[in-house]
């Protein structure tokens, strides 16, 4: 039952992060490059799965990666297996402060997308694949607190270096899936639809803000601050 909460967790975070400011221009980029195939809905629907299954593989890859190397060190192990709860609240409040807004930075991840879409255009359905790769990889600090300061540390608490990143990259791919599908449905007022999928993502966030910031600011001082004013007292 934990790890599918976990589940359903990491897939939100992924929502939540194609949503934001940076990773939503790459969408939007990965969008106006399906838009080019709208005159073949099978073709745009095939693009949309393979440009999801580039992000996919990326965030699968950097989870596997990053998570079983670190479960594999003994020391780390034992360190996160008694330390995790500690260490999980100041991480949420990080996590919650930037998707509140309340600290912005001016990083913006891969600005040059257009330029790469441009590029892999002529690529076809490998361009489509690979555009979902490189994106994937264009962190700004609203998505990089999401997958490394929350996924990652879910992950590892899980111990799951897969299925959660599985779920996170399923996550972050579902709005180009939604808007290829409709694009090759013939939907009217894309833009419309757009613009209502940004107003609804912002509020998501700064719901989510909220709630990672009162959980932080509950393991901070269930583990940490409450343990430490014991062992003074």
């Amino acid at each position: 039952m934990a790890l599918l909460l976990s589940i359903g967790s990491a897939f939100w975070l992924g929502i939540l992060t194609s949503v934001s400011p940076c990773p939503l221009a790459s969408n939007v980029a990965a969008i106006s490059y399906l838009a080019r195939e709208a005159e073949r809905p099978r073709r745009v629907l095939l693009l949309g799965v393979l440009y999801s299954l580039g992000r996919v593989l990326t965030y699968v890859a950097l989870g596997v990666l990053i998570t079983a190397s670190l479960l594999n060190i003994p020391e780390v192990a034992f360190f996160l297996q008694n330390r995790m709860n500690q260490f999980l609240g100041p991480v949420l409040i990080v996590a919650g402060v930037f998707l509140l807004g309340w600290v912005r930075l001016g990083f913006t991840g891969l600005a040059s997308s257009e330029k790469i879409v441009s590029r892999l255009t002529s690529l076809g359905s490998l361009g489509a694949l690979l555009l979902g790769l490189l994106l994937a990889l264009s962190f700004c600090p609203v998505s990089a607190g999401l997958f490394f300061g929350s996924l990652i540390p879910l992950a590892l608490q899980q111990s799951a270096p897969v299925s959660l990143p599985l779920a996170y990259g399923l996550g972050t791919g579902l709005p180009v899936l939604a808007f290829a599908l409709a694009i090759a449905l013939g939907v009217k007022g894309l833009s419309r639809l757009f613009e209502r999928t940004s107003r609804l993502g912002s509020g998501l966030r700064k719901a989510t803000g909220w709630i990672f910031l009162l959980v932080g600011l509950y393991y901070l001082s269930s583990y940490l601050l409450v343990p430490l004013w014991r062992g003074v007292a």
